[in-house]
């Protein structure tokens, strides 16, 4: 089982139907855990596998069986994060919501878990976390979610140049808000209000289009 399809699986997968899956979850868990804690204290640059595995309580062989070296951690790390974002997102979301609801909604969950998710700040270096350019990043994966979600609404987003208007707007909100937080662990609110700004600006062009 890979490490994408752990990373699916509930923590709370029943034991007594998949003892090694459900214990190979647990266990990947414990190391993102561990992870982003080591994220939150010393930084992303300076996380390394020896690191999760003394603050996991894991052996180095233990770590390396799930990931192959650090970036694998921190992309690992972020693709959790990205993941429960927008699980709670959904669960915000009325059955009613419109795209620039949504987008609030979203932003507001941003803040929410940087503030409160261990490690959260991964995203910002997430993107690029080995300095190689990624051909998913952070703001598509979200959009993608983003356009999924309106889609079940009646919203549809997939004509490709409403799916860059709005990767935009995603993208210059979410940069705001990680400089809200690069200096201050609670937030600077004014980079966090211009954000808010700004996606209420953008959403205006986007929402008055057919369908929006």
């Amino acid at each position: 089982m890979s490490v994408g399809d752990l990373l699916e699986q509930p923590a709370e997968t029943s034991v007594r139907n998949e003892p090694v899956q459900a214990r190979s979850a647990l266990r990947l868990s414990s190391l993102l855990d561990a992870a982003a804690h080591v994220v939150d204290e010393q930084g992303y640059d300076r996380l390394t596998t020896a690191m999760v595995a003394d603050r996991a309580g894991a052996s180095i062989g233990t770590v390396y069986r799930y990931f192959p070296d650090r970036i694998a951690v921190l992309e690992g790390l972020g693709a959790r994060s990205v993941r429960r974002l927008i699980t709670e997102v959904e669960s915000q979301l009325s059955d009613s919501a419109d795209v620039a609801e949504s987008v609030d909604i979203l932003l507001a969950a941003y803040v929410a878990m940087y503030r409160t998710e261990p490690g959260f700040r991964v995203l910002r270096y997430s993107d690029s976390a080995d300095g190689r350019p990624n051909d998913h990043p952070t703001s598509s994966a979200l959009v993608r979610s983003l356009a999924d979600l309106a889609a079940r609404r009646g919203h549809d987003l997939t004509a490709a140049d409403r799916m860059f208007q709005l990767e935009a707007i995603v993208t210059l909100c979410t940069s705001l808000i990680h400089r809200a937080f690069a200096a201050d662990r609670g937030g600077d609110e004014r980079f966090i209000a211009a954000a808010a700004t700004v996606a209420t600006e953008s959403m205006r062009t986007l929402n008055s289009a057919p369908d929006a």
